[in-house]
This record gives C-alpha cells, structure tokens and sequence, in this order.
C-alpha cells in the first residue's frame, strides 16, 4: 500500500508487461462451469447495455424541435431540457455510482434500470414541458449503469487484458451516445418523438434485465459507514491517490478541449461561414463513431505501453488537433480531420485514464465515481467558458479556450508531481 487506501497499479507501468494468471474464474477463456456463461459473451451483453444505458442521457436533444412544435412552443423555450438531462446523470454519479462498492450489483442494475424505462415511459406521456423535464431528469439520474458495470469488468479482467475489456465497454458508450444524436433524430422524425422515448424504455428493461441476470455472483465485504458513504469518501480518496487525482485532472482538461470544441461546432456550420442546416450540420456527429473503432486500439496500447504513455500521446494528438479546429473555420476539410483526431485523442484519453482510476484504490466505484464528475466538470466549465467566447470572439476564441484547457490539465499535473519530488 502506498497510502491509506491506495495500491500502485499495474496500469501506470510504462514498460511492457508479463502477462499473470487470472484470479477471476468468471474472465477466463472459458465459459463458467456452473452457469456456462461465456466472459466474451458477457463483455459484448455489457457494452450493448452500455450503449442503450448512455444513449438515455442524449435522447432529448436531437428531438427538440418536435417536442417544442408537440408543446406550441419554439425550439429555444425548450432547451433547456437538454441540460436537465446532464444535471441529473451529475446527480446519479454522485449518489448512485459510489454503490458498486457496497451494493450488489445486480439488483442495482436491475433496479436503476426499471427506474429509468418508467421515467421514460413517463417522459413519452408528458403533456408539458415541465412534466418532460422532470422525467428526463429522474430517467438521466439513474441511467448511471454504464459507470456501475466498467468497474466490475476492470476488476475480473485478466491484468494483461485489462484495457482491452474496459474499452470494450467505452466503444459501448461512444456508440450509443453517436446513436441518440443521429438515430434518435431521424427515428424521432420519423415515428414522433414520443415513440422514441418508449423504444428507449423497451431497450433499457430488456438490456439492463438481461445484464443483471448475467452478471457474475458477488460476495459484498461488510464496510463501516452509511449506505452513501462512498460521496462523503470522493475528496479524501482523490487527495490520498495522487494516481486518481493525476487521472482526474488530466481528463478533465481533455473533455473540457473537446466540449468546448463540439458543442460550439454546431454553431459555426450553422452561421454564414458555412450555412448548413441544422439537420446537415448534425451529421458531424458520426465522427463520434471513430471513437469506437479507437476505443479498443488504445485499450491495447494501455496494456502494452500503460497508461502514462498512452495519456501524452492523446495529450499530443489533442494538441495537434487544436491548429486543425482554427483553420476549420475556413477550410470544411480541415474540420473532417479534426474532427477525427479530437475523439481518438479522447478516446485514448479516457481508456487509459479510467483503467488508472479504477486500479489505483481499493474502492474502485467510488474512484471511477470522482474521475467520471470530475471530467464531467471540466466538461460542463469549457462549454460554458466557450458558448461566452463564441459570442464575443467567434470561433478563435472557442479554439483559444479548447488549447487553455489542454494546457492547463497538462500543466497542473506536472506541476504537483514536481511539488512532491521536492
């Protein structure tokens, strides 16, 4: 032990690594003797519910404007739906996901996931704006299933394969995100917007069901403190891990780049630079989708290489990016590449970081809990401090925003790292 409730992980390695034994019967090669479930089977049944999982938080966004024309209103008075939807999977992290580590999972995927199809059951029978936004936030707050299954896969994968599995689960998300944004809207435009909050419904009972019921079996240790222990433990874990600190912060100075840069995009393909509409200017979001064929390449080079390597070539790629994005302004080419960089940088941002975050305590809900609120932090601030940038610079200053924060995650990390070897 390094320090009270921390171990060195094996995915801070920078050299390769022997491949060890699996303690975990139920990852090994082969199907479990008792139930005869696959563990291949089982990663593929968790990343699709991964990306059903995560794909609730997005639902509402691309079907504003039919929920605003449903309600007699205008696509900006109902905006505001979108964010409530972030609010409440903030919310979910901070209440919900610290319970993997003393909760069985089963039930609590089981339940969360009933919870979140009746929300939006309730979201589909809505008859005012304010009746929606009350179920997107209930059915967003307990959509945290994806942060509750991550750790469980960290932790029975083989050590030489660790990344792998847990990128396996992030392609999950990635997809399922790209898939609200763009199959939402074009089935929303096709069969009503109501209609897809109950197929969304549908998709969660069965996949989250189906999930719970082939989860592994869990013996629970026995932890002192109260059922939300784990959110009162997040800021002492983090000050006690520099590893999960170090994770923390350098994720959450590569999504807030990548916030600030893609929520703002939309405003630039749609004003006079490029004037497409908003159903074309959409479509960039299937460049999310490179993210998932990333996804499991980095989760090798993690495994191989580990993650503070993984981490500065992400950082680079990021850095690379950043020039491309500027000169999109005026060059639609020069986006397309961008575009595609920005998510492999964060794509390999993100797997070797959460791999950190989960093997560098011994209670690894609550650590991925803190990485996933911290970047989810640094996101929400970037986008913020880049709509403010936008409107008074245009889109450098939205550029000038994404680079500060790559520099300020980099540079904050590096300069606690010194502070200590003093």
């Amino acid at each position: 032990m390094s320090s009270a409730g921390t171990r060195t992980p094996a995915a801070t390695a920078t050299h390769r690594r022997t491949p060890t034994p699996n303690p975990n019967p139920d990852l090994n090669p082969d199907p479990d003797p008792v139930t005869g479930r696959s563990p291949n089977l089982l990663l593929v049944l968790i990343a699709l519910c991964t990306a059903v999982t995560a794909a609730n938080i997005y639902v509402a966004a691309p079907l504003l404007p039919l929920i605003a024309h449903d309600f007699g209103t205008t696509s900006s008075a109902v905006a505001w739906i979108a964010s409530v939807a972030q609010f409440g999977y903030a919310a979910g992290l901070l209440f919900f996901a610290p319970l993997g580590d003393r909760v069985n999972r089963r039930r609590l995927v089981a339940a969360l996931s009933l919870v979140t199809a009746l929300a939006l059951i309730a979201g589909a029978a809505a008859g005012s704006a304010a009746a929606l936004a009350a179920a997107v936030l209930v059915a967003s707050g307990a959509t945290v299933v994806p942060q509750l299954l991550v750790p469980l896969v960290a932790a029975r994968a083989p050590s030489d394969r660790r990344a792998r599995h847990v990128a396996a689960v992030i392609a999950g998300l990635f997809t399922g995100i790209v898939a609200a944004r763009v199959l939402g809207g074009l089935a929303g435009q096709a069969f009503g917007w109501r209609t897809v909050f109950v197929g969304a419904a549908v998709l969660t009972t069965v996949l989250g069901l189906l999930t719970a019921a082939a989860l592994p079996a869990e013996e629970r240790p026995a932890r002192d403190g109260h059922l939300f222990a784990g959110l009162t433990a997040m800021p002492g874990l983090v000050r006690r891990s520099p590893d999960l600190w170090r994770a923390c912060v350098r994720q959450a100075g590569m999504y807030g780049a990548w916030s600030a840069l893609w929520t703002s995009l939309a405003l630039l393909l749609t004003d006079g630079s490029y004037g497409m509409s908003t159903a074309t200017a959409g479509l960039f979001g299937l460049f999310g989708l490179s993210a998932s064929v990333v996804a499991p390449l980095a989760g090798g080079l993690v495994d191989r290489f580990g993650a503070a390597r993984t981490v500065r070539g992400a950082y680079l790629l990021a850095a690379v990016s950043v020039p491309l994005f500027w000169l999109g302004g005026h060059v639609l080419a020069a986006l397309f590449v961008a575009a595609v960089v920005i998510h492999a940088a964060l794509v390999a941002s993100h797997v070797a970081n959460q791999t950190l975050a989960l093997t560098t305590t011994s209670a690894p809900a609550t650590a991925n809990s803190a990485y996933v609120v911290a970047g989810f932090a640094g996101g929400a601030t970037a986008s913020a401090l880049a709509g403010l940038a936008y409107a008074r610079l245009g889109w450098g200053g939205v550029v000038a925003v994404a680079g500060a924060w790559l520099i300020l995650g980099w540079t904050t990390t590096g300069t606690r790292r010194r502070a200590a070897a003093r």
